[in-house]
């Protein structure tokens, strides 16, 4: 009964699924601290238990060595008497005799009872020594598994620390992933895309509006041309030459339509 009520509570840890444990757990290092301190408590309750059963298995082995040694010493004291019974014999003291060997006879029963009470002892002692051994075993059983449970919490602990930290850093890539057109970072560089698409339209626009105006330009001063030179025409002037006004005449449109005979009829 000793035996079974101290290590019922290490059979319930070392049977306990420490999975599940972890998994309804808030926080599994707490648990594993916890862990740890029960186990830590429940060897000390073992070691205590332990060494009183220890105490008692000494006490039966004095109490037996004692009936051994009272044994032995009645032993003697039997024999005294009788060889003291022997001489008074000899002697023709038949009553001192009588008297010594009654002695003898009592020595001899509390031998045989010390004996008895040796015997009877034994097999208790031997039962008390082998529980002993196997408390001890079971102890140093429970220790070991003590260590291993602490290396398997600080391994758990360490793993669920990196497991936490790699979890925050993943989310914060995630949170700031530039692939992602559904981030902010991607929004923004859409928004900015198209204010850029919005400028390169402007630009466009006004380089066209630009080349309108040129060419608007160079028409009049096509026309300004011509109309210099027929106003030095009629004056009775030359033409000027080629190169002399700010622009090309070579098909020159004064707005009237000419038509190629009519030059025939020069």
């Amino acid at each position: 009964m000793v035996k079974q009520s101290i290590f019922g509570r290490m059979a319930q840890l070392a049977k306990a699924n420490i999975n599940s444990l972890l998994d309804q757990a808030e926080d599994p290092q707490k648990m594993l601290d916890q862990m740890v301190r029960d186990y830590t408590n429940n060897i000390a309750e073992a070691e205590s238990a332990v060494a009183q059963t220890i105490g008692n298995l000494r006490m039966l082995q004095d109490d037996y060595n004692e009936d051994i040694k009272n044994a032995q010493d009645w032993g003697n004291k039997a024999l005294a008497a009788s060889r003291k019974a022997d001489e008074y014999r000899a002697k023709g003291d038949a009553v001192d005799a009588e008297k010594f060997d009654n002695l003898a006879k009592v020595a001899l029963q509390r031998q045989i009872s010390s004996e008895n009470e040796a015997k009877t002892a034994e097999p208790n002692i031997a039962s008390q020594s082998d529980v002993v051994d196997k408390l001890k075993q079971g102890l140093n059983q429970m220790k070991v598994k003590l260590n291993e449970l602490t290396s398997k919490r600080n391994e758990l602990v360490a793993r669920s620390k990196t497991a936490a930290a790699q979890t925050q850093v993943h989310d914060a890539l995630k949170s700031i992933d530039i692939m992602d057109p559904t981030s902010e970072v991607g929004r923004f560089e859409e928004k900015i895309r198209r204010e850029e698409a919005k400028v390169r339209g402007q630009q466009e626009l006004a380089a066209s509006s630009l080349d309108a105006q040129f060419n608007s330009l160079e028409d009049l001063g096509e026309q300004t041309e011509i109309e210099a030179r027929l106003a030095a025409l009629k004056s009775g002037g030359s033409t000027p030459a080629l190169g002399a006004g700010n622009g090309s005449t070579a098909g020159a449109d004064t707005g009237t339509t000419v038509e190629e005979a009519d030059f025939d009829k020069l």
